[in-house]
């Protein structure tokens, strides 16, 4: 009889996994291919809930297959490396973001842009160069090409820090690349959550002037006095919005819900930058006038290449910058996914694998 998909390889892995849309996380047993000359084995650790997780496990974008392991902010301790590795060696601390495998070979992948290679693979929902699915973080154990395999500055806490593999450098890059990171510069960030609240870190890390743009008005107080943002605006506020017209710099739009883009595009300058990163379920307008009469753009950015991510994880380090978190166990992973579709979290959550696995054993 020939094997399961999950039972062909010899690592043998536990994790949680969403067997239909109905999205209800339940253990499941798999294996993982041994290691790699190139390969980096490495016991998980931590790895943090995203809300791409949530759309996945449900297959609210329609291209989910099952049984799906999410998990794409992965850390942990490093077990065993294949014998050409040279970044790596056991005992080192480790994470795995967005990214297990590109063609290497395009423009994008010469350019240290992994993430937009044609033939980019994600590390789960997703098939590998050898035909296999990946499986996500949401498990006991994980092995990648030791090119997609970063490391956790040492002063850095491994659960705190294991969101930024996929929000951190999901703000960082566009910042980076659109020129938002100049000291001075004024930067709008619309949405206070996962994205959100690690926008505005960095943005005051870089010297910059910040505004938190919200629907909220009661997040007005955490986003001044604990995150440290210049200043707030309620979204739904006219007085409040005409106040700061024309005075942005640039905008990260973090939200993932369908919205206007009218009022954002009002608050920016001349030559002012909207930089979408949400992912909403439906199609945005874009306004045309406001583009034309002030030279401005509208533009998207996802994730980063594996150089910039290194890169964001050592400036985050230098700068004490990680995620707020709440630590979950593994058998709570479904209640926090119920809480994260309502908006129920401060700002991301993140499953302590090692310590809770054995509740799903």
């Amino acid at each position: 009889m020939s094997k399961l998909p999950e039972e062909v390889f010899p690592q043998k892995a536990l994790g949680l996994a969403a067997k239909d849309n109905s999205g209800v996380l339940t253990p499941f047993k798999f294996s993982r291919r041994e290691t790699g000359d190139e390969d980096v084995t490495f016991k998980v650790m931590y790895c943090g809930i995203c809300h791409s997780d949530l759309h996945s496990i449900k297959n609210e974008w329609g291209y989910s297959f099952f049984p799906l392991v999410p998990g794409h902010e992965i850390v942990g301790i490093v077990s065993e490396v294949g014998h050409k590795v040279s970044k790596f060696k056991v005992g080192d601390r480790v994470g795995v973001g967005c990214l297990v495998g590109s063609c290497q070979t395009c423009d994008s992948c010469s350019k240290d842009v992994e993430n937009y290679c044609n033939k980019r693979i994600l590390t789960y929902n997703s098939v590998y160069h050898n035909g296999s699915v990946n499986y996500g973080g949401y498990s006991d154990i994980m092995v990648a090409n030791e090119r997609y395999v970063v490391k956790i500055p040492d002063s850095m806490p491994l659960d705190a820090s294991a969101p930024l593999l996929c929000v951190g450098i999901t703000v960082y890059s566009p910042m980076k690349y659109f020129g938002l990171c100049e000291p001075g510069t004024h930067l709008g960030v619309v949405g206070l959550g996962g994205l959100g609240h690690v926008a505005v870190k960095f943005a005051k890390a870089f010297g910059m002037k910040v505004t938190v743009i919200s629907t909220s008005p009661d997040k007005e107080k955490e986003a001044i006095e604990h995150l440290g943002a210049d200043s707030f605006v309620n979204s739904r506020n006219q007085e409040q919005l005409m106040a700061v017209m024309g005075t942005l710099d640039g905008i990260l739009d973090t939200v993932s819900v369908p919205h206007s883009l009218l009022p954002m595009l009002g608050l920016l300058k001349a030559d002012g930058k909207l930089i979408m990163l949400g992912l909403p379920d439906k199609p945005l307008e874009v306004p045309v006038f406001p583009l034309l009469f002030g030279r401005k753009t509208v533009a998207g950015s996802i994730m980063g290449g594996m150089k910039e991510t290194q890169e964001m994880l050592d400036f985050a380090a230098k700068h004490n910058i990680t995620a707020d978190i709440e630590v979950v166990a593994m058998d709570y992973v479904n209640t926090a996914m119920e809480r994260l579709a309502k908006g129920d979290v401060r700002y991301r959550f993140v499953i302590d694998i090692a310590n809770t696995i054995s509740k799903i054993a």
